[in-house]
């Protein structure tokens, strides 16, 4: 987000020593000199320097301003040829989630990064098919198979009919991209006990025109599969070695702080125990993990109680294993890669959902009720929103809660954000409403999804520069593991708007190096309610850098993937990737 610095002054004097500095000043103190110290607190406001003192930021400047004005002070010079940027920050993932499907034998539509390194895509039904089947050979005749990463819109629809013909002895599932779908083979169905009663009780069952189950369960509904099949899916070695793959790339990628962005929604005892088990605490994982309750998970638990149960679990007089922000996540309509997120009519023109207009979650009249207790006990909201019929809702929402100029200035977050008409950028800046966007459908759906969306609603898909202009904070987010947790690269595609086919999608809609930088720093930081905290490089904040081998504002979008991580400082800990890589 594009902010006004008053003048250069303001800088140098952001980076100044006092005028009369006390000649034993900077003990304990540790200065680190860099090729440039990118400090986001300001549009052009580097320094060469940064002070520290155990986990806080002391100050920047100049390195003979801080040696002046600390002379007890040490000088560490590791980072003289590198670039200091405040660390990384993906503030939407999914820590268990990710951890069961990583360790998954996958399928992906396009070439996909997994702890195991890069997977290759498979680009059509016929791929698809083919090693779908390879997966089923390999296993053991008589095991349930879970296979993650396809997608409708790459590889056709799927029916039991089609997993029938590769298996119809052994349950297989298949578990799509998007994380809200699955489908069964009629062996699987019958191992679980699935009947056309179940549409009965939940809208994400699938009936064909006899009334048969087609074998896709989906969005809410998909829990019963999780269940049903739960000694595969949530097999406790196959979380932790996914979550154990999952740290791995965080820490590749010089993430500091992460956010798991649906606590509970698998159940507050599995998640709780993988949590513990395998993150720990920041310095044993290398990044801070963060979590936000799920709503529908609360109400489950805790009824009339929940929003207690929030306070209580944010002040640690319920114990959790990483810290609960104030915040809870919500959600209005499904999701951009299954054709479930809702569109405006006529709906989709193509596609699995084609002639529907998707799902609602909560829905216009089921938004601010939701929200409304939460609300008036000051927590923030992060909601996830996709097509544009959802943004309409979650904005007319926040207008209620908002109840004008007056009302409570709580935090308000869309997540991922899949489309924005120019009247929704308009309102949602009106509204200071924040947007954590989802990086990659630009990259990876643009072209796929033109058709099913039509010309008009095909112009709306991530219109980052345009919620920038009006005013709008912008964070983009990796959604992992429907997107690698690289910071670098998620915001990188937004200064080109490239496509995974090469081609440039609504190029008037990037974000500036900066505006970048911002999303996967401050304004990150500022979608978690953690800007006093992180995001920038200032006095009183806490020591957390990523260290860089070149600046990301003299660094072309196309080339951030590439920029070397030296590793990060978390809590004013130094954290070397390449010690990790012989430990």
């Amino acid at each position: 987000m594009k902010r006004i610095v008053l003048a250069a002054s303001i800088a140098v004097a952001s980076c100044a020593a006092p005028s009369s500095p006390d000649p034993a000043a900077g003990e304990g103190v540790v200065i680190y000199p860099a090729k440039a110290v990118v400090t986001m607190a300001g549009e052009d406001v580097v320094a060469e320097a940064v002070a520290v003192s155990g986990d806080r930021v002391v100050s920047t400047g100049t390195l003979a301003r801080l040696t002046a004005a600390m002379p007890a002070a040490a000088i560490d010079p590791e980072f003289a040829d590198e670039v200091i940027v405040p660390g990384l920050i993906d503030p939407h993932v999914h820590v268990v989630l990710g951890a069961l499907q990583y360790n998954l034998p996958i399928t992906p539509p396009w070439p996909m990064a997994t702890p195991h390194g890069m997977k290759s895509g498979l680009p059509n039904r016929e791929a698809f098919l083919g090693g779908l089947t390879a997966i089923v050979e390999a296993a053991e005749p008589d095991s349930t198979v879970v296979a993650y990463g396809y997608h409708n819109l790459v590889h056709g629809d799927l029916t039991k009919a089609d997993l029938d013909a590769i298996t119809s002895d052994q349950p297989l599932i298949v578990w799509h991209y998007s994380s809200h779908d699955f489908y069964l083979n009629s062996a699987a169905i019958e191992a679980a006990g699935f009947t056309p009663a179940l549409a009965q009780s939940f809208h994400g069952v699938d009936l064909d025109e006899n009334g048969e189950l087609t074998g896709r369960i989906y969005e809410d509904a998909a829990l019963l599969v999780i269940q049903a099949f739960a000694g595969v899916i949530l097999a406790p070695e196959n979380v932790t070695a996914g979550f154990q793959g999952f740290s791995s790339m965080l820490r590749d990628a010089g993430v500091t702080t992460t956010a798991e962005m649906a606590y509970g929604l698998f159940g507050w005892e599995m998640e709780d125990a993988n949590i513990r088990a395998n993150w720990g605490d920041a310095q044993a994982a290398g990044y801070h993990l963060y979590l936000l309750p799920e709503y529908r998970a609360l109400e489950r638990t805790y009824g009339d109680g929940k929003v207690q149960a929030v306070l209580d679990m944010v002040s640690g007089e319920q114990p959790t294993p990483a810290p609960v922000l104030p915040r809870v996540k919500f959600f209005t309509d499904g999701a951009f890669y299954s054709q479930t997120m809702r569109l405006s009519p006529p709906g989709y023109l193509s596609g699995q959902s084609k002639g529907s207009e998707g799902l609602w979650v909560a829905g216009p009249d089921g938004i601010v009720p939701a929200i409304q207790p939460y609300w008036d006990a000051g927590l923030g909201v992060n909601i996830h929103s996709n097509g544009d019929a959802a943004q309409g809702a979650t904005l007319k929402a926040l207008e209620t809660l908002r109840n004008g100029d007056d009302g409570p200035g709580n935090s308000f977050v869309i997540e991922h954000g899949g489309l924005f008409s120019p009247e929704q950028v308009e309102a949602a800046g009106r509204l200071n409403a924040q947007l954590s966007a989802a990086s990659h459908y630009v990259f990876y759906m643009a072209h796929e999804y033109a058709g099913p969306l039509g010309e008009v609603r095909a112009q709306w898909i991530s219109p980052l520069g345009a919620l920038t202009a009006a005013g709008v904070p912008v964070a983009v987010h990796s959604d992992a593991p429907l997107a690698p947790p690289y910071p670098l690269r998620a915001a990188g595609v937004h200064m080109t708007r490239a496509t995974r086919e090469g081609t440039v999608y609504e190029a008037d809609m990037a974000l500036s190096a900066h505006e970048a930088l911002e999303a996967i720093t401050l304004d990150a930081a500022r979608v978690l309610g953690l800007e006093a905290e992180i995001g920038s490089i200032e006095p009183g904040k806490r020591a957390d850098f990523t260290i860089l081998g070149a600046n990301p504002l003299d660094t072309a979008g196309s080339d951030w993937d590439a920029i070397p991580v030296w590793g990060v400082v978390l809590d004013g800990v130094k954290h070397p990737l390449a010690e990790q890589a012989t430990e």
